[in-house]
């Protein structure tokens, strides 16, 4: 079925705003190696710098969303892009590690803002809501992969300065955009139902939906996403440093019209993009599999590459290369299932809630990896992919924890086209 013009303008809005949020989320592991030389710091100091722009963006999420429901998804998701485009004005004219720091807390602050704004947006205002919701994870997987890429480009012939200056301008375009389109933002909700759009959950309604929530297997289900968080965000943000730094990328020898352009980079960027197909396939299981299932395989999966990475960072470049390939692959192809988790095992009534929590664990408590990844690092590279490893085995015995039957905890069936894709 063809989109109406209302979903067509949402879905527009929404997958800028996703596609930026992850343009500006993945493009700063390629400014981390920038730093580390520019500013002759330690890695576990950056990696405490950094752990301080994402963090926010997961913690923010709850609050994030009762914003949103104060003040209007529309006008948050504009307050998200002007600010994420502004922090990274900020970075542009850092002069010191403190002034990076402070860049990357107001952009994790603001990009806090978007999920629980733009899922919300989506879920009241849009008719076909898989349509949208499968372009809106589509868009975000672009942002995923052009942001590095773009960062990695422009800093072959320009300062990291003006490329964090030049990484702002879409947001600012997307704030015009913004504010210029028209659309009903409680277009399908029912006639006489209030979005919620004027009405703000209260402290006890938010500790009373709370209890419920981690009251059902949602409670394992959060600490779960939180160890793929773990993983996650370890991985993404220190793999480019750690590719910078491998012979095979010492020894490779490109021609002189090509000096200046990072190998390490483009491998980062292409499992990013390979992480697509696995995002895709992923969802296509999910109803196949179940979720519990899903994530119990997939985590295996994962501790099997993180150890892997121990010897093959010591082989030649096509090595490195495949397995990074399939390492893009799986690790995108989790979401689904962890996403389609979080319908099947939650109370109907805490449905929504139970997004910002997840969002919490995911993008919030998953930050810490990058400050312990920093002081693994500075002992051991081997040690770092062991720590990484660990995550995953935990993620995958919790998992098997649900598939062994925890199920009674649920009170609430969910197709996976109810979870919405990050």
């Amino acid at each position: 079925m063809a989109l109406n013009a209302n979903d067509r303008s949402i879905a527009g809005f929404t997958m800028a705003g996703h596609a930026l949020v992850h343009w500006f989320e993945t493009a700063i592991p390629i400014f981390l190696v920038v730093w580390l030389a520019e500013f002759d710091v330690s890695i576990a100091l950056l990696g405490l710098v950094v752990a301080l722009g994402y963090a926010p963006f997961g913690i923010g999420a709850l609050p994030g969303g009762i914003l949103a429901d104060r003040y209007g998804t529309k006008r948050l998701i504009v307050l998200c892009l002007a600010g994420m485009s502004l922090a990274f004005l900020v970075l542009a004219t850092s002069t010191s590690i403190y002034a990076i720091a402070v860049g990357l807390l107001l952009w994790g602050i603001a990009a806090s803002i978007y999920h629980p704004a733009g899922l919300s947006l989506i879920s009241t205002g849009v008719e076909e809501r898989g349509t949208v919701f499968a372009w809106h994870g589509i868009a975000g997987n672009a942002g995923i992969a052009l942001g590095p890429f773009v960062a990695a480009t422009l800093l072959i012939f320009l300062d990291w300065q003006y490329v964090a200056a030049i990484l702002a301008a879409p947001g600012f375009l997307a704030v015009l955009y913004g504010l210029t389109a028209e659309f009903d933002p409680t277009a399908a909700v029912e006639d006489g139902v209030d979005a919620g759009a004027d009405e703000a959950l209260s402290l006890s309604d938010l500790l009373d939906n709370s209890k419920a929530l981690f009251a059902s297997a949602f409670a394992i289900v959060f600490v779960i996403v939180t160890f793929e968080g773990l993983y996650y965000r370890g991985m993404l943000t220190y793999l480019p440093e750690i590719l910078h730094g491998l012979p095979a990328m010492d020894a490779l020898a490109l021609p002189d019209e090509l000096e200046g352009i990072e190998p390490a980079d483009y491998i980062y960027v292409g499992l990013l993009v390979v992480g697509m197909a696995g995002q895709y396939v992923g969802g296509k299981l999910t109803d196949r599999v179940p979720p519990a299932r899903g994530m119990a395989v997939l985590f295996a999966i994962f501790a099997v590459l993180a150890l892997a990475f121990i010897p093959v960072t010591t082989m030649g470049l096509w090595a490195i290369v495949a397995l990074c390939g399939v390492f893009g692959f799986f690790l995108f192809a989790i979401q689904p299932f962890y996403q389609n988790a979080v319908a099947v095992y939650t109370p109907a009534d805490t449905r929504g809630l139970s997004y910002g929590y997840t969002y919490l664990g995911e993008f919030g408590l998953g930050a810490a990896s990058i400050a312990l990844g920093g002081f693994v690092l500075d002992v051991s590279l081997g040690w770092f992919f062991v720590m990484i490893a660990a995550f995953a085995f935990a993620g995958m015995l919790l998992s098997a924890v649900l598939v062994a039957g925890l199920d009674w905890f649920a009170d609430a069936k969910a197709t996976p086209e109810t979870a919405p894709d990050d």
